[in-house]
């Protein structure tokens, strides 16, 4: 059993164990992972934005080598007042406003949520103070949502990103269980009574940079 965990603009500013990196070529593209005792993706690569991003490659190219387990980490923005930033949220149901890719183009199917909530389970038991369970929803990218966006997406969802449903869908249709975790970096645009910024999102992510070592390092040694 192999572990993937894939990164974003959360891990940005953390150290990651020293992994060897490998490109993988794959039916939908090219992929670059860091592979090692756990196979490592780091979503941005080369800096792509969210828009920009070949889901269906970087899903592909995990479970050829191996993956049957992923985790992803997320930075999100709170829809409910509730979830403050600095909080860690593991969703258990995903959402797009957007269309999201496919590896089974013909195939009518479900996503399975029971290949996902036994990894979900066993992290909430990993990152201690995490929240189970929420809605995560994904727009599109790269700008932040609207305030009319953020109170219409706040009526149906806990946490609003741009990344990881499409890869919850993608690993479910290559079978592999797969698991969020969200970490809350700001309130979404206007429900605190500010403007929200990029530049914001990345100074949350820099001051949470050892925390999230330390989320992945027990991940590591747990799951891995």
């Amino acid at each position: 059993m192999t572990l993937g965990i894939i990164g974003g603009t959360s891990l940005l500013f953390s150290k990651i164990p020293p992994l060897e990196k490998r490109r993988v070529h794959t039916p939908f593209g090219n992929a670059e992972i860091l592979s090692g005792d756990v196979m490592m993706l780091m979503r941005h690569q080369n800096g792509l934005p969210p828009h920009r991003i070949n889901f269906r490659a970087n899903l592909a190219a995990l479970a050829i080598a191996g993956v049957d387990r992923v985790v992803a980490f997320g930075s999100s923005g709170s829809l409910k007042k509730e979830i403050a930033p600095g909080s860690v949220v593991i969703p258990t149901d995903y959402m797009s406003v957007e269309d999201i890719p496919s590896i089974h183009d013909h195939t009518i199917d479900h996503v399975r949520p029971e290949l996902s909530q036994d990894l979900a389970s066993q992290l909430s038991r990993i990152i201690p103070g995490s929240r189970l369970g929420g809605v995560y929803i994904q727009t599109r990218g790269p700008r932040i949502e609207t305030l009319a966006e953020v109170r219409a997406l706040a009526t149906v969802a806990d946490i609003v990103g741009m990344t990881v449903a499409s890869e919850a869908t993608l690993a479910c249709e290559l079978g592999m269980a797969f698991a969020a975790v969200c970490t809350v970096d700001n309130y979404a645009n206007g429900l605190d009574g500010e403007v929200l910024t990029y530049e914001h999102i990345l100074a949350t992510s820099r001051s949470n940079r050892h925390r999230t070592e330390e989320i992945v390092t027990g991940i590591i040694r747990d799951l891995g």
